[in-house]
């Protein structure tokens, strides 16, 4: 079996074999990869097998060959007569290791010594059907192509050298790159040169496969591991080619460059100041406008803010920086203007970039006059302040936020606090209430409590929801548990409340009572404030999914008004006509979806009462907010 990347040199050593008489080729391959199947397949007395290749070179495929095909003798042919490359390949398994260099004529002989067999061929004699020494003289020139091209100058140049396979494995090394890596040369053979570069292993297979695709070089840069100091080579990676143009292997170079870039380093310090005042430029759009607007200047600046580059935008009219809205009423031309009359305009507004995205610009427009002062143009300088923007309108919405919390908790806390001022007075100042005046009394101070009790709970949920720290604790229950204890719950504030429970109520849950109680508890008190009774509360397990739960509230009343609808689940959304904190909603949503489900707004249809649905897994895992 021949396995080499070349398919003349294939073609060659197969007619040569097969016309000794001393051997069949049962298979030919163009890389390592092939070689592994080829092996398995015809299981060969013998493998010859080249060292660069692509995709998979000789020495990586070898270990596989003889793990496949037991009974293969390997013999490395190659153009790289190196020792310390023969010592790698038979340490790996190899039974011989023959240079391409070698007389063409007598490679069967010297395979047949591999393995055992008589030299003498089963047909006419090689030298009966082989013309003359001219054609062994044309077939070993195009072996030659398959040597290395800089055997003379290799070993003593000053730079680091070193010929790989196409996969990146050194068999060839030179002095001055093994003592750049503290190594001697024999040392570097059979290694990865990816291995060496400190971490940019990916840019150096990169720089491979460009020149497989057949670019002529590839330089990158890299550390050189070993040091007290950081140094740093730069490694140029070429193809040398056979006399068709096919890569036959890689040729490295490597130079320190630690002094070099010590010293480049040394003159960007000296201009640090420069660079600063540059990059300050930089933050801004900096470009001139003739006198009807149009761009005739551009820079660095303006092409990052904006995305123009100044071939694109030169000779255009800056109106095309503005939204359609400013266009249509002129407001770019009544800038220039203003600027004209007063020598300057500055405004802060939103402006398009190239890719038509919006950024919130600080704009200054100056008028230009020549020496004569004649009027020339406009500077406009435009610097992108979007960031500060979205950061203050960010600030603005907490605020907004806190400010509404505040409101909404004062506003809340009002009531029911002084219902239970007033109820306690009225229990202690007076003595004479009867036993139904002073029970109505006290089941106002429960509503009361029970109520600030809700708000309180449900402001610390929103804030572990907003902090990220609400954490579910799941434990087994049952849907009767939950949704009775709810009734319960709303019962014991409001003795009157008609509170309905129905459904699959033995259906047993995981889930966290305690957040799923809470839910189901805001869901009841938004139908007795909001509705009409009675209010009911249906659990029933979803019929397209038996693993889940459907939980519906509803009540007899009109429904929630079409306004508000959409923003239902907001936080500080609430109802019209019974106030509230708005968060009641908010926090069952969130719940929901901790749960792993969801909370949505099912208005009345016909004879179907409109109200909210929580529908959860039956079984919910531990999770975080």
């Amino acid at each position: 079996m021949i396995v080499d990347d070349s398919d003349q040199l294939r073609r060659l050593v197969t007619s040569r074999l097969e016309r000794s008489g001393l051997f069949d080729v049962v298979g030919e391959g163009r890389d390592g990869t092939e070689a592994i199947g080829l092996a398995y397949q015809h299981q060969p007395d013998l493998v010859l097998l080249d060292t660069s290749m692509p995709a998979m070179d000789g020495l990586e495929a070898l270990p596989g060959i003889l793990e496949v095909s037991p009974g293969s003798r390997v013999v490395m042919y190659t153009g790289f007569e190196e020792p310390s490359l023969a010592e790698v390949a038979r340490e790996l398994g190899a039974a011989d290791f023959i240079a391409k260099s070698h007389p063409i004529e007598r490679i069967p002989e010297r395979l047949a010594e591999v393995v055992g067999v008589p030299a003498r061929p089963r047909t006419p004699p090689l030298a009966a059907v082989t013309p003359r020494t001219e054609r062994n003289e044309q077939d070993q020139q195009i072996l030659a192509d398959h040597l290395g091209r800089f055997r003379d100058i290799f070993d003593v140049a000053a730079i680091g050298m070193a010929t790989l396979t196409l996969n990146g494995t050194v068999v060839r090394a030179n002095r001055a790159l093994a003592s750049l890596f503290l190594a001697q040369p024999h040392e570097l053979v059979g290694v990865d040169y990816g291995r060496l570069t400190s971490g940019r292993g990916a840019q150096f297979d990169e720089a491979l496969e460009s020149i497989k695709r057949g670019e002529d070089s590839f330089a990158f840069e890299h550390q050189v591991a070993g040091y007290s100091t950081p140094q740093i080579a730069r490694a140029t990676l070429a193809p040398v080619h056979d006399s068709e143009g096919v890569p036959l292997f890689a040729f490295l170079q490597v130079q320190d460059i630690t002094a070099q870039r010590a010293a480049e380093d040394r003159f960007r310090r000296s201009e640090e100041r420069f660079r600063l005042l540059v990059s300050a430029v930089q933050e801004y759009a900096i470009f001139m406008l003739d006198t009807e607007g149009r761009v005739i200047s551009w820079n660095a600046g303006a092409q990052r803010i904006k995305g123009y580059r100044a071939e694109e935008i030169v000779g255009k009219h800056f109106r095309v920086f503005y939204p359609e809205q400013q266009q249509r009423i002129r407001h770019p031309e009544d800038e220039l203007r203003i600027a004209l009359q007063r020598g300057s305009y500055a405004e802060e507004g939103w402006r398009i970039r190239k890719d038509g995205g919006r950024f919130w610009a600080s704009v200054v427009i100056t008028a230009v006059f020549d020496d004569a002062g004649k009027h020339v143009g406009f500077a406009k300088v435009t610097r992108d302040q979007t960031e500060r923007r979205l950061a203050e309108e960010g600030r603005e919405r907490v605020l907004e936020q806190q400010l509404r919390l505040l409101a909404v908790t004062g506003h809340e806390l009002g009531t029911p606090t002084a219902v239970i001022d007033a109820t306690v007075e009225s229990v202690l100042g007076d003595d004479q209430l009867s036993e139904k005046e002073r029970t109505r009394l006290l089941t106002e101070v429960r509503t009361s409590t029970r109520r600030l009790q809700n708000l309180s709970s449900d402001l610390l949920t929103a804030s572990r929801i907003d902090a990220g720290s609400l954490t579910l604790r799941p434990s087994p229950t049952t849907l009767a548990s939950v949704l009775h204890g709810a009734a319960d719950r709303a019962r014991i504030a409001a003795p009157a409340a008609d509170v309905r429970v129905s459904g699959d109520l033995d259906a047993d849950l995981t889930v966290d009572p305690v957040r799923i109680g809470q839910a189901v508890d805001n869901l009841i008190g938004n139908a007795l404030r909001h509705g009409r009774p009675p209010v009911l509360v249906e659990g029933r397990i979803a019929p397209a999914d038996p693993d889940r739960v459907i939980i519906k509230v509803s009540d007899s009343g009109p429904g929630v008004d079409q306004e508000i609808r959409d923003r239902l689940f907001d936080r500080f959304v609430a109802g019209t006509r019974a106030g509230g904190a708005g968060l009641g909603l908010y926090v069952v949503q969130e719940v929901s979806r901790l749960h792993g489900g969801e909370a949505r707004y099912e208005p009345p249809a016909e004879e179907h009462p409109g109200g909210f649905v929580l529908e959860i897994p039956r079984h919910a895992q531990s999770e975080s907010s």
